[in-house]
């Protein structure tokens, strides 16, 4: 499993998402993560849209193998029912 997360520096979501990506990456071999800092990749908000496909108010904006799941609050609960933490 490969998450990609999108958020931004200051953000408490953005963080929280992060643990839990570093957490799962350091307990399962199968799971693995990129943080991406959308203000220092230059990624703008109308960027972020494209990739997402629906208009973004927040932050994170988080993808598993590929298919957006949402923010932190739905990465989470999804990482929950795939593992045991």
């Amino acid at each position: 499993m490969f998450a990609v997360i999108f958020g931004r520096p200051g953000c408490p979501f953005c963080v929280r998402a992060k643990q839990i990506a570093e957490q799962l990456s350091e307990a399962h071999e199968d799971y693995n993560y990129r943080y991406v800092d959308i203000h220092a990749e230059g990624i703008s908000k109308a960027d972020l849209e494209k990739t997402v496909g629906k208009p973004v108010e927040t932050v994170p904006q988080i993808f598993v193998d590929e298919k957006h799941v949402g923010g932190c609050t739905e990465y989470e609960a999804l990482m929950r029912e795939q593992f045991d933490f």
